[in-house]
């Protein structure tokens, strides 16, 4: 009983916490403007199987691809022993959902063998970061706290596998030892129980208290600590690739305010209509983080931070300053930097800077090429260039900066209607000393 009560102290002290961070989500998910309406759910399910939980993108790179699959498919099945786990703790119970049979025993072998596999993909991902120094891992944008981040997070990862480990070949001794029944399958602690071989049942049985207490509690401190990780994909990435935008890459969308405009403009019934009094002043585009659509910040604090975008990026790729990765990293940290103005006093709130050239600079800005490269190749379908066109329209509708080679495009367009430095009578001319046929 005593066990049962620590055990619900530690689950309700981890649940108000993951709560409270929660909320602030919430409301600083409130103060991001409208994207578009989230339609065709069995198309998004299905992209969602595909991407998310398929991981095929990951296959691009067909060994780490694997790898890191098969770390997420184990987190899957391991995170059915998690609930069990809770259900044990809490009505002071061992492997409560044995009852479901051979579905169980399926489950507990899967999630036995995945943790040994787990161990091995953790090894290798920190050998990478630590030893390796791989291209993509780096840039201007990665700083210290980013590889710390990374580092602790698989470093928690490979404790809980251990601990999972050390906990089922425990069990399996402790069964074996008192004759008891063994509750589901267990490939690897089979083998790893002979370990306990020489020990004594009270020595075992602390062995699996110890396991078992460490698991539940790195299990309970790794869901907090997510939310202010790059491993909050772990949390984000299936819901991101869900609430992807299901048009072509290369389709801009129009934006609501300016279309709204337009049609009043057309309208001969309004179009000369006065403004309302008290009606608000609409942002075009993207200044700071919470001018940003939701879709986009979303897609800031799904980002895993692995380069993958940076390492497509003609621009980046040609030694100019832009890098996808930076201008999601931006946002997130921007939101991070203004998150308690923000949730006390709304969108009213100022501390003097802005997303715009306080973290990302116009140079970054108008080297994209909107090729798209960068969202083609994101594991979890991160749109980058959304936010580069919305914060260009804001340097471009609302302060009317823009590059002079653009600007002498936006003036043609204006003055001859044609990007070129022609007058629309002139347009011909090339053609009139050739022979051609007059329709």
């Amino acid at each position: 009983m005593v066990s049962q009560i620590i055990f619900a102290i530690a689950l309700l002290i981890t649940l108000s916490i993951f709560a409270f961070t929660t909320w602030r989500y919430v409301r600083l998910f409130m103060l991001t403007q409208p994207a578009f309406r989230v339609r065709n759910f069995g198309k998004r399910f299905g992209l969602m199987m595909k991407v998310a939980i398929g991981q095929t993108k990951m296959f691009r790179r067909p060994i780490l691809g694997l790898i890191h699959a098969l770390v997420f498919w184990g987190f899957l099945v391991i995170l059915i022993g998690s609930i069990e786990m809770v259900i044990d703790g809490l009505a002071g119970l061992e492997r409560s959902l044995s009852v479901l049979g051979w579905f169980y025993n399926f489950i507990i072998a899967s999630g036995d063998v995945f943790a040994i596999i787990i161990v091995v993909a953790i090894a290798i991902f920190l050998s990478r970061r630590l030893f390796m120094h791989v291209k993509r891992f780096e840039g201007i944008e990665m700083k210290r706290i980013s590889h710390v981040d990374a580092n602790v997070a698989l470093t928690i990862i490979l404790l809980l596998m251990i601990s999972l480990l050390g906990l089922n070949a425990s069990y399996v001794a402790y069964q074996t030892a008192t004759n008891g029944t063994i509750h589901g399958y267990f490939p690897i602690g089979n083998y790893l129980a002979g370990l306990f071989g020489n020990m004594s049942l009270a020595v075992i049985h602390t062995h699996h208290q110890v396991y078992w207490w460490s698991h539940i509690l790195l299990i309970f401190v790794f869901a907090n600590l997510l939310p202010y990780s790059k491993h909050f994909h772990v949390f984000m990435s299936v819901p991101n690739v869900f609430l992807s935008r299901l048009e072509p890459l290369g389709k801009l969308p129009n934006m609501e305010n300016v279309t709204r405009e337009v049609k009043i403009m057309m309208n001969p019934e309004t179009a000369y209509a006065a403004a309302p009094a008290n009606a608000p002043i609409e942002r075009f585009g993207v200044r700071d983080a919470e001018d940003a659509s939701w879709k986009s910040y979303l897609d800031s604090l799904s980002c895993t931070e692995c380069g993958r975008c940076t390492s497509v990026c003609p621009a980046n790729i040609t030694g100019k300053k832009l890098s996808p990765r930076k201008v999601m990293m931006d946002l997130r940290a921007r939101m991070k930097e203004k998150r308690n103005g923000l949730i006390a006093q709304g969108k009213e709130y100022s501390d003097g800077k802005s997303l715009l050239r306080d973290y990302i600079s116009e140079e970054e800005l108008w080297a994209c090429t909107t090729c798209n490269a960068c969202a083609q190749e994101c594991p979890i379908n991160i749109d980058h260039p959304k936010l580069i066109v919305d914060m260009r329209r804001y340097l471009v509708m609302e302060e009317g900066s823009a590059p002079g080679e653009l600007k002498a495009v936006f003036s043609n367009i204006e003055n001859n209607g044609a990007p070129w430095q022609y007058s629309p009578e002139d347009r011909l001319i090339w053609a009139e000393n050739l022979e051609m046929n007059k329709v």
